[in-house]
């Protein structure tokens, strides 16, 4: 199967983007092994996260519409949100994948999602954080946090990226706030 997903990614993606997926799937896995997690499942989901990333807008929404019933106002106007949904679908319809776990962790990959499960919030973190990324101090540092805590990764990784967002005039998707306040909610001790 990895074979097959890879020679598809060869036709669909950039060199330059199957580099990435590679480092995502690699990372996915020893973050699994490292948190006692199904590090099969996790290779799995890394190595399929991007299918849909190069998609052109209209096939993206094209192929959304048609799943699920409402596309909200944010992914009408960036449709490049949609692809981890997408990737999803094309990972149950091309290549079989049936698992819920796998495909939630490739629809949470970009936005997140508030209680996403443990395999989500792996694939979420190494998609950020795998090393074809650079090697900035600040991306090291949240690097050793992925070792230490989930939850609190995906709050530096979410916090990272809204940072970037913000920097760079991008419009945020509501859901990208909720997954930080649901991560920063997790670490905190319950009182």
């Amino acid at each position: 199967m990895r074979e097959k997903v890879i020679d598809w990614l060869k036709d669909n993606v950039s060199e330059h983007r199957l580099q990435h997926i590679l480092g995502v799937e690699k990372m996915c896995e020893e973050l699994a092994i490292h948190h006692k997690i199904d590090h099969k499942k996790a290779a799995q989901a890394g190595l399929m996260h991007d299918l849909a990333k190069f998609f052109p807008p209209p096939k993206l929404l094209e192929m959304a519409k048609k799943e699920y019933n409402e596309i909200d106002s944010v992914c009408l106007s960036n449709p490049h949100l949609l692809h981890a949904d997408v990737s999803a679908i094309v990972a149950r319809d091309t290549f079989g994948v049936t698992d819920e776990d796998i495909l939630d962790a490739i629809r949470n990959h970009t936005l997140g999602h508030p209680e996403m499960s443990d395999l989500s919030c792996i694939v979420f973190i190494a998609d950020a954080l795998e090393p074809n990324r650079g090697n900035t101090p600040e991306l090291e540092k949240m690097r050793q946090v992925s070792w230490k805590n989930l939850y609190k990764s995906v709050q530096k990784t979410s916090e990272y990226s809204l940072q970037y967002l913000i920097k760079n005039n991008k419009t945020i998707h509501p859901r990208a706030i909720l997954t930080r306040n649901w991560a920063l909610h997790e670490v905190r001790p319950k009182h």
